[in-house]
């Protein structure tokens, strides 16, 4: 059994806040089953999309 990645970026506040959104069910399993394979949370596996994109349009992310 493998351990999931968590984020190493901690908050500079304390507890950052949660950030909800809708989607298709389908489309969460294959959100939930990628980062799965990529050994991550799901939160960390959206992070991780969000801060290489910032990154692709090169927005500074300093999170």
């Amino acid at each position: 059994m493998s351990t999931i990645k968590r984020d190493d970026k901690q908050s500079k506040s304390g507890k950052s806040p949660t950030f909800q959104i809708r989607i298709a069910p389908e489309l969460k399993v294959q959100f939930e089953i990628a980062a799965k394979d990529a050994g991550m949370s799901l939160g960390n596996w959206l992070k991780t999309l969000g801060r290489k994109e910032l990154e692709r349009l090169g927005i500074k992310n300093d999170v």
